[in-house]
């Protein structure tokens, strides 16, 4: 494996974005005719038009994210490569759908719906954390459909990393706000609750971008009681006997544990062209904590 603990140095951001095009709901699905699946559902999506005609980028978030967490790094990537590029919101996640499953495979056939419903033949695929398994399990289940794979601080292991999000789950579970109040006053309520659960205050308004208002009252806009029950499955990987050989980068934030040399042979059996680079200063949110660093890991990893 090459270069396998890298040093990412950044680029420069530029601030031109590309255009936004509106969210748009697609058509009637399907039915995944898999057996362990469910049908699969119609994501929610935002486009920045690139004026080039290179493949175009797809980004997938993590868990309690949405589309809108690679809108400031998409649009840098439509300034600098000139491609489209799509971030995309999960189930049970963002202004997609809820479903009460909530598992690597089912995730990856709504991606594969949602490329075929837009004639996307092929992409590069971004994804973070789950959406970085899910990236995975679309490359090793449907290799045809990526050119390259790009994993963000997340690795194929067996064994869930230890993590609190199960204390998060519970934290936002309990929440109880009063209703027909200003937002920025549910905001603080929300954020007292959460703090005796979520130390960190990153972590807190991570969370609370999904705190939504409707007709006075508030709640989460993610799925937590599918969360809840699929966060086992969630924070393991399917077990895949194929391999995806398209060039790959595993990009891993330097203060993070979620990729470890325990990692690397399992990477290397699945994706034999992988190379590894680690973000100096970076947490598990690489591209929240050095987004210029990121990107240019992305653009520089492209022209490879």
């Amino acid at each position: 494996m090459s270069a396998l603990c890298r040093l990412v140095h950044g680029g420069l951001l530029s601030r031109s974005a590309g255009r936004l095009l509106p969210a748009r709901q697609l058509g009637t699905p399907p039915t995944v005719r898999t057996a362990s699946s469910s049908s699969a559902v119609n994501l929610t999506y935002d486009v920045f038009d690139g004026k080039g005609e290179s493949t175009p980028l797809v980004f997938l978030h993590g868990l309690f994210g949405s589309k809108s967490n690679f809108h400031s790094i998409a649009k840098s990537l439509v300034q600098r490569t000139g491609r489209k590029v799509l971030t995309v919101d999960a189930r049970n996640h963002g202004n997609s759908p809820h479903n009460p499953v909530l598992t690597y495979e089912a995730m990856s056939n709504d991606l594969k719906h949602l490329l075929g419903q837009l004639h996307i033949e092929k992409c590069v695929l971004i994804g973070h954390s789950m959406g970085g398994k899910t990236a995975m399990t679309t490359a090793l289940t449907q290799p045809s459909l990526v050119e390259r794979l790009v994993v963000v601080d997340i690795s194929p292991a067996q064994s869930p990393t230890r993590t609190n999000f199960r204390y998060y789950i519970q934290a936002m579970q309990d929440m109880k706000i009063s209703t027909d109040i200003p937002r920025s006053t549910a905001r603080r309520m929300a954020e007292d609750q959460l703090r005796s659960l979520v130390k960190e205050h990153s972590v807190r308004q991570f969370l609370l971008t999904n705190l939504v208002e409707q007709n006075g009252h508030y709640s989460w806009r993610v799925n937590l009681e599918a969360i809840a029950a699929h966060l086992e499955e969630i924070m393991s990987f399917p077990s895949f006997n194929t391999v995806y050989e398209g060039p790959t980068l595993f990009l891993g934030g330097a203060s993070s544990a979620y990729i470890s040399s325990e990692d690397y042979p399992e990477i290397q059996r699945l994706f034999p062209c992988a190379d590894i680079q680690y973000i100096p200063d970076a947490s598990h949110w690489i591209h929240a904590d050095k987004p210029l660093d990121f990107i240019s890991s992305i653009s520089s990893f492209l022209q490879s």
